[in-house]
């Protein structure tokens, strides 16, 4: 690839969203946002910011995302969770909190930290371990303002509801016997993100 060829495919991958996290450990959970984002083409960054350890890069980040182009912050954390608040207080850009389980409390502590943000400082807030739904999120927001993404979001909905139906129609037809003795119907964990 010539090296003008690359700067503009750098240039065409700006990111778009900002994916930060607390730490490394909530690396697994949050790369769900970033896999969704892929699927929609929606270039996206992600880094470790810690709300905690790292204010100074935290404020930093969070003051210079829009200028660097980014539309929209997905922010997970665990147990006390300040990050997504944090960003949310210093950015004018919307905020995804994604609260991340924890070994205490099941992930409720980080749930309330990022749901119980006081008036004139919002976060939208995903369900325990919900990156996915988070990227889902994001593309919608960003989808207000790109009809192509927009249009990718109308028929990722939309093959959704025919899975489901596809699976209605084979469970109606089969029984809940047959149904389950052909594996159609897994068991899901507890807290997890329904696919």
């Amino acid at each position: 690839m010539t090296t003008a060829a690359a700067a503009g495919e750098k240039k065409a991958k700006k990111p778009l969203v900002g994916i930060i996290m607390g730490s490394d450990s909530d690396l697994q959970v949050m790369q769900e946002a970033a896999d969704l984002l892929d699927s929609f083409g929606v270039p996206y960054e992600l880094t470790i910011v810690s709300a905690h350890r790292t204010a100074r890069r935290l404020y930093d980040y969070a003051s210079a995302a829009k200028k660097r182009g980014i539309r929209v912050v997905i922010a997970g954390a665990g147990g006390a969770a300040h990050l997504p608040g944090m960003v949310a207080a210093i950015t004018p850009l919307p905020v995804i909190g994604v609260p991340i389980k924890t070994k205490s409390l099941e992930g409720i502590d980080s749930l309330l930290s990022i749901a119980q943000m006081p008036p004139g400082v919002p976060v939208a807030t995903v369900a325990i371990n919900g990156a996915k739904n988070a990227g889902i999120l994001a593309c919608q927001v960003l989808s207000i303002s790109d009809r192509a993404l927009a249009e990718k979001v109308v028929k990722f909905k939309q093959e959704m509801e025919g899975a489901v139906l596809e699976k209605a129609g084979r469970l109606e037809d089969m029984g809940v016997r047959e149904y389950l003795r052909r594996g159609g119907a897994k068991p899901q964990a507890r807290n997890k993100q329904q696919q």
